[in-house]
This record gives C-alpha cells, sequence and structure tokens, in this order.
C-alpha cells in the first residue's frame, strides 16, 4: 500500500525560521544516464547518493541577481498526482561551446539539481527530472536584451507527456561519516563537478 494516500501530519508557519523564495544563482546539470541516483529505502522523495557512471560529470552553471528559478506544479491524472516540473536559468555568455550545449540539452535528456534560497529544510537541494529527465524547451536569445547583455534565456522541462509521479526530490548526501547536512550535500555535489 502507498505510504502516500493518507496524510499523516499538520504543519504551521513558523517566524524562528521563516521560508524563503527564490534559489541560489547556480543549478548542477547532469546527463540523465551519467550519474547513478540512490535513493533513501524508506521515502522515495529523499535522494542519498549520487555516483558518477564511468568518468561523468556534472556540470555546474551560474547566474547573478537572482536570475534563475524553478517550478513544480501538480496535475490530477487518471493514474494519480503528476507533476510539471520547470527550471528556467540565464547563460550570459554567445559562443559556440555554449550552442553546443544548448543543442545537447534539447536532443539529449538531462536532470538538474536547484538549490533553494531557503536552507534550513530537508529540501533545500532538489533535483528535478529525477524519473523522465528534463529537456531545453525554450532557448531565447534577442542580442539587444540588455537583462543578460545578449544571453540566452532557458526552460528545462520534462519531455511532452512525461510529466514525474513525484515532486522535486530532496537530495541529502551524508559524508563518510555522520548525518547528511546541507554542507555535506553540497560537498558531494561538488566533488562531481566537471
Amino acid at each position: 500500500m502507498s505510504i502516500y494516500n493518507k496524510i499523516n501530519a499538520g504543519f504551521s508557519l513558523g517566524t524562528g525560521d521563516p521560508v524563503t523564495a527564490g534559489i541560489e544563482d547556480v543549478i548542477y546539470v547532469f546527463n540523465q544516464d551519467d550519474i547513478t541516483i540512490t535513493y533513501d529505502t524508506s521515502n522515495p522523495l529523499i535522494i542519498t547518493g549520487l555516483t558518477a557512471v564511468g568518468g561523468a560529470k556534472i556540470y555546474k552553471f551560474e547566474g547573478t541577481n537572482n536570475s534563475f528559478s524553478t517550478m513544480s506544479k501538480l496535475a490530477k491524472t487518471s493514474v494519480g498526482p503528476r507533476y510539471t516540473e520547470e527550471i528556467d536559468f540565464n547563460i550570459a555568455g554567445l559562443s559556440v561551446d555554449v550552442k553546443t550545449q544548448l543543442m545537447a540539452m534539447g536532443y539529449g535528456r538531462v536532470k538538474a539539481i536547484a538549490v533553494n534560497n531557503y536552507n534550513s529544510s530537508d529540501s533545500a537541494i532538489e533535483l528535478f527530472g529525477a524519473v523522465n529527465g528534463l529537456i531545453l524547451t525554450d532557448a531565447e536569445r534577442n542580442a539587444a536584451d540588455e537583462t543578460v547583455d545578449g544571453g540566452y534565456k532557458l526552460k528545462l522541462t520534462n519531455p511532452d507527456k512525461l510529466r514525474e509521479p513525484y515532486p522535486p526530490r530532496a537530495v541529502s548526501i551524508a559524508p563518510t561519516s555522520g548525518s547528511a547536512t546541507y554542507a555535506s550535500t553540497i560537498a558531494a555535489i561538488e566533488a562531481l563537478v566537471g
């Protein structure tokens, strides 16, 4: 029987650690088959490990001034809830290398990790596209757009008709000894950055 068919807790707003909107100006993107994901055995919403396949790497995209955002939206379907996931980010650059990466994200599937501004919870770091991956669906460049200095505005989202069966997964990776923390999770991700 599913653990998700009955509520089992209530929540209230706290003043000690108020929720903060937005994500950090960094996302980590990797090819769908390049990193093996390990899930918590008692809760599939928690990722406890990321392991590179061969010499695969995670690629870090950095922005500024809150230029990145994420979205997860529930859609009821005849087989249960599904989630549309999106990540909007910018690349303030123009080169053949940038265009090559855009083409790769448009043709192949990737997964992405976002770091929430609110980092006092067990969902401070989230993985998008865990099951079906993400593809680049928008890559817009206006040479006169001063907000990104003529760079690209990008959107990663689920492939057509392939919504995720769960909301974005929490990434919580423990160090070799001790419990998982925000710092240990970031360190584990950064260790795979190429």
